[in-house]
């Protein structure tokens, strides 16, 4: 699998990191959680996506972080290219079109 780095707000080395793949899937990477699933990222990380597209499933931790759950990446041509730190991991989540109210029909 490809991946090609969108941005990352944080640490010295850019971390957490979100990236786009050649499968039209967000590799996110961020803070382990105890599960391998679920990962950590803080809330400026979304300002990295594409126009029009952002994440699913995102759950607010109310201290300026989000719970992301997806599947965890295993490819090794892409792990290589993100060099993961080893308290962070990555999951793999489908790209979502960004809908806003007024793109929808007139609320009551």
């Amino acid at each position: 699998m490809k991946v090609r780095l969108l941005g990352g707000p944080t640490g010295g080395q850019g971390s957490p990191r979100l990236y786009r793949t050649d499968r039209n899937t967000f590799a996110v990477q961020g803070w382990k959680t105890g599960r391998t699933d679920r990962i950590e990222i803080p809330h400026r990380l979304l300002t990295y996506t594409e126009p029009g597209t952002c994440l699913a499933g995102l759950e607010d931790t109310g201290h300026g972080t989000f719970l992301l759950s997806g599947t965890p990446m295993t490819d090794p041509e892409a792990l290589a290219v993100m060099q993961i730190p080893g308290h962070e991991t990555a999951v793999e989540v489908s790209i979502t079109s960004e809908v806003t109210p007024d793109a929808t029909s007139p609320r009551r």
